[in-house]
């Protein structure tokens, strides 16, 4: 018969093992693999057993009474994955073949793999920019996380058609359609009768999903709420949400694309997110050994972000009365209004 102490060491084997597996794994899909060959082979930096980040247990965010945050801002930045600090986000970049197969790095993925892949997986709750009834006609407040887009109980991506099908809006969109019509099995095309009008079209091929990678992702906009806590006497700051943004495209008659602007693939909350981003390293260039996770790059703010909105009496984003070098410089305004609330705090 066991002893107390040797069942209490099993059973917390067991719930450590249950919990530190970070990595997903449905349809095939699974996290990158910081070790690789078999037996005693050493495939980390330094010849070391790389586990820090998927073992790693998520740190919690400090308690926060309501009657201890002393000041409060809401802001909304964006995260522009041209600048070089913000690269870790955008690179490594994956493909997807003519044949559908989705390839990606084997040793680590940028932002948009591992929240793709965890959407496909059902980890991660998807909240439409927008009303979906409405199509995209109504207004674009997606980030106060109004509009899930859920499968059924238990499924995901792999075993929900209807979910599937839907997610296309979120996760890419329709590749050009097809010039050559589809023809009957004597080789002649097909024509269709319209059954009101009675006008004849030639029948073309469903037009094939074309789904974004890491190298259509131009920026991730983030909801967040900077506070001073008086308990604590700090000023601190709680990211709420996350969103990644393309190029929104334009086709003429003639089908030339042009870019029209940026579109919100849908909205997430980071909360929820940081238990997948805490299992996944981020590049760290200037030392090999020193890799954090996502969750880590998040909570250490090692990004760069321009605001462009703020929580104001008329509800507009900067865009809306600044422009170019003036908009970026009401950026920073905001900013050093947030940062001299502390300040000010401890001047008194």
């Amino acid at each position: 018969m066991l002893s107390l102490k040797k069942c209490i060491v099993i059973t917390c084997a067991v719930i450590t093992t249950t919990f530190v597996s970070g990595q997903p794994d449905c349809g095939g899909l699974s996290g990158p693999v910081p070790i690789t060959g078999g037996g005693t082979i050493l495939n980390g930096p330094a010849a070391t057993l790389q586990e820090h980040i998927p073992t790693k247990r998520m740190i919690p965010y400090e308690n926060v009474r309501e009657a201890d945050v002393l000041w409060s801002k809401r802001v909304w930045e964006f995260i522009d994955l041209r600048e070089k600090i913000n690269l870790p986000m955008y690179y490594p970049l994956d493909e997807i073949t003519p044949y559908g197969t989705w390839l990606k790095n084997s040793s680590r993925w940028s932002l948009w793999t591992i929240i793709r892949s965890h959407v496909m997986c059902g980890d991660l709750r998807v909240f439409s920019p927008y009303d979906p009834l409405s199509y995209g006609l109504g207004k674009k407040d997606g980030y106060e996380l109004k509009y899930p887009v859920d499968p059924v109980p238990g499924g995901n991506f792999y075993n929900d058609s209807l979910f599937r099908d839907e997610l296309l809006w979120y996760l890419g969109h329709l590749g050009p359609q097809s010039d050559i019509p589809e023809t009957d099995p004597y080789g002649d095309p097909i024509v269709i009768t319209d059954p009101i009008t009675g006008d004849q079209e030639f029948k073309y091929p469903d037009r094939d999903t074309v789904w974004f990678t890491s190298k259509d992702i131009i920026q991730y906009r983030l909801k967040e709420d900077w506070f001073f806590d008086k308990e604590r006497s700090v000023l601190d700051v709680r990211i709420i949400a996350i969103a990644p943004v393309v190029y929104d495209m334009e086709e003429d008659p003639s089908g030339a694309k042009s870019i029209s602007g940026t579109k919100e693939l849908f909205w997430l909350y980071f909360p929820h997110c940081r238990y997948v981003f805490n299992n996944y390293y981020v590049y760290n260039d200037k030392n090999d050994v020193q890799w954090m996770s996502f969750d880590d790059l998040f909570w250490k703010r090692r990004f760069n972000a321009v605001i462009y909105k703020e929580s104001n009496t008329y509800d507009r984003t900067i865009d809306t009365y600044r422009a170019g070098v003036d908009a970026l410089h009401e950026s920073e305004l905001i900013k050093n209004e947030i940062r001299n609330i502390e300040h000010d705090v401890w001047s008194f």
